[in-house]
C-alpha cells in the first residue's frame, strides 16, 4: 500500500474547556486557523481528507474537505470521531490526527505506513521517546466493526481497544514538540512566537 491508500482524519470535535470552549481547530495561529497547519503538515499530494467536527462545520467545510459529525451523541471522545472516519473513508487506511497538534512531523504518513507493513500490523501508534500519542494514529479501516462494538459497550479508553489488536509502536526519537497538545492560550501564545520567529 501507498500513501495514496491512506484518508487524513482530523479530529476537532473536542469541548476545548481549557481553551474556555473556543473551538481548537478554528484558533488562528500565525495567521491561520489551527487545524489548518495540522492538514499542510500531514497530508501528501493525492491523499484524501476529512475533518470531523460537532460544530462550526460551516466554517471547516471553507477548508475544501467533507465535514462529518459524531453520530454517537454526547462527545464521547477520540475513539467517536475515529468510528465517523473509518466509516465515512473510502480508502483502506485511516490516518487520525488531533486538531490540537500543529508541529506534527512532515513524514508522519510514509513513517507510521512503514511502520504498519514492516511489523505486518493493524494499526500503527506514533510515539516519541517519553510516551504513545493514541490519537495519532494510522488504522486499517477494516478495524471498524471493532471500535463500533468497543464504543457500544460503553467503553471509551483507547488504550483497552488497542489492547486488542496488533499495533505496532512508530517512535519519533526527539520529536516530544512535535506531538505536543495546544491546550491554553498561553501554549497557543508560545506556538505562535516559534512559528513567526
Amino acid at each position: 500500500m501507498t500513501l495514496n491508500d491512506i484518508t487524513l482524519a482530523v479530529l476537532a470535535g473536542g469541548q476545548a474547556r481549557r481553551m474556555g470552549g473556543d473551538d481548537k481547530g478554528l484558533i488562528p495561529v500565525a495567521g491561520q486557523p489551527m487545524i489548518q497547519h495540522v492538514l499542510n503538515r500531514v497530508r501528501q499530494p493525492g491523499m484524501a481528507g476529512m475533518i470531523i467536527a460537532n460544530r462550526n462545520q460551516t466554517r471547516y467545510a471553507e477548508l475544501g474537505l467533507p465535514v462529518h459529525n459524531d453520530t454517537i451523541p454526547g462527545f464521547m471522545g477520540p475513539m467517536a470521531g475515529m468510528a465517523v472516519a473509518m466509516a465515512e473513508a473510502t480508502t483502506p487506511l485511516v490516518l487520525i490526527c488531533p486538531c490540537d497538534t500543529p508541529n506534527l512531523p512532515a513524514d508522519l504518513a510514509e513513517r507510521l505506513l512503514a511502520a504498519m507493513q514492516s511489523s505486518d500490523a493493524e494499526a500503527a501508534v506514533a510515539c516519541d521517546d517519553e510516551r504513545e500519542h493514541p490519537v495519532v494514529i494510522l488504522l486499517k479501516r477494516e478495524l471498524l466493526g471493532s471500535i463500533e462494538q468497543f464504543l457500544a459497550a460503553g467503553d471509551r479508553k483507547i488504550d483497552l481497544w488497542y489492547g486488542q489488536h496488533k499495533v505496532a509502536r512508530c517512535v519519533f526519537n526527539g520529536a516530544a514538540d512535535a506531538f505536543a497538545n495546544i491546550n491554553t492560550p498561553e501554549q497557543r501564545q508560545e506556538l505562535e512566537q516559534q512559528l513567526l520567529a
